[in-house]
């Protein structure tokens, strides 16, 4: 039985070429492929694959949400991160997520096609150097702070924040203060800018 593959990347030209590498293997099947999160998590219920691979940065629904409501709904799946961002925090908060693979775009396609079968059997395909970095600096964020900057960094507002995240403004100031307070920085949009360069967002 081959091995059932859904892709998730949102540029047309990568998805493309990704599809088509793997199509070359004898034993892969490309069962979907997907340009956000949200139809990526359509399709994995519609076919139930083996693995998917995603890109974290897509629209809707970033990959490291998809594996995250992947873990949560208990799906048969294994989740395999195919990324430009070589940033420890990242991977963290990927395995924080049950992924089983964590690579960077510009690995070599038979180090990818090992990677996602080590995966299939059950193991795990992360990047070595990235893997002993994540451990040196752990994340000091809590998920709501998180979510705070990230829609900060948007230029939403505190009243805006607050709406979308259904808080009051005075609880979502305190969670900016929070971050800013914990990222030693003087204001929301270095804390975004600090917390983007780490992968902490």
């Amino acid at each position: 039985m081959p091995i059932r593959i859904l892709l998730a990347e949102d540029q047309a030209l990568l998805r493309g070429a990704l599809a088509a590498l793997l199509r070359m293997e004898p034993d892969f099947d490309v069962v979907a492929e997907c340009a956000d999160g949200e139809s990526a998590w359509v399709e994995l219920q519609r076919h139930q694959p083996d693995v998917l691979v995603t890109d974290i940065e897509m629209p809707g629904l970033t990959g490291l949400e998809l594996a995250a409501r992947v873990q949560r709904h208990g799906l048969p799946v294994r989740v395999v991160i195919v990324t430009t961002f070589a940033r420890a925090g990242y991977l963290r908060r990927a395995l924080d997520a049950g992924v089983a693979g964590y690579l960077l775009k510009d690995a070599p396609a038979n180090e990818l096609a090992q990677a996602l079968r080590q995966v299939h059997r059950g193991g795990r395909a992360i990047d070595p150097q990235l893997a002993l970095e994540a451990w040196s600096e752990p994340d000091p964020l809590g998920e709501r702070e998180r979510q705070a900057l990230r829609l900060a960094g948007e230029g939403l507002s505190a009243g805006e924040i607050a709406s979308r995240m259904n808080l009051s403004t005075g609880t979502v100031r305190n969670y900016l203060s929070e971050a800013i307070g914990k990222l030693g920085v003087g204001n929301r949009i270095e804390a975004y800018r600090l917390a983007r360069q780490k992968g902490w967002l």
